[in-house]
């Protein structure tokens, strides 16, 4: 019997977790508007930006410590 229940209990959590991001409604459940999608896309976007920006400064100043390393000279 708990088995039963757990196998049903998982089956309609993976049902409601495959409902696509865009068919799923706000709490209310009127669907978003065009301007509130096209806020959330633009937030999302400067996000990545800023984001890529990072990565970006963090890479050149790895590239300027490796470049300012001086290693020894090989005596034989």
């Amino acid at each position: 019997m708990k088995k039963l229940a757990a196998f049903l209990l998982l089956g309609l959590l993976s049902l409601g977790s495959s409902i696509p991001a865009m068919a799923q409604m706000r709490a209310n459940g009127v669907p978003p508007s065009r301007e509130e999608r096209k806020a959330a896309k633009k937030q999302q976007k400067a996000q990545k930006k800023y984001a890529k920006a990072q990565r970006k400064a963090q890479n050149k100043m790895l590239k300027t410590e490796r470049k300012g390393t001086k290693y020894p000279t090989r005596q034989i």
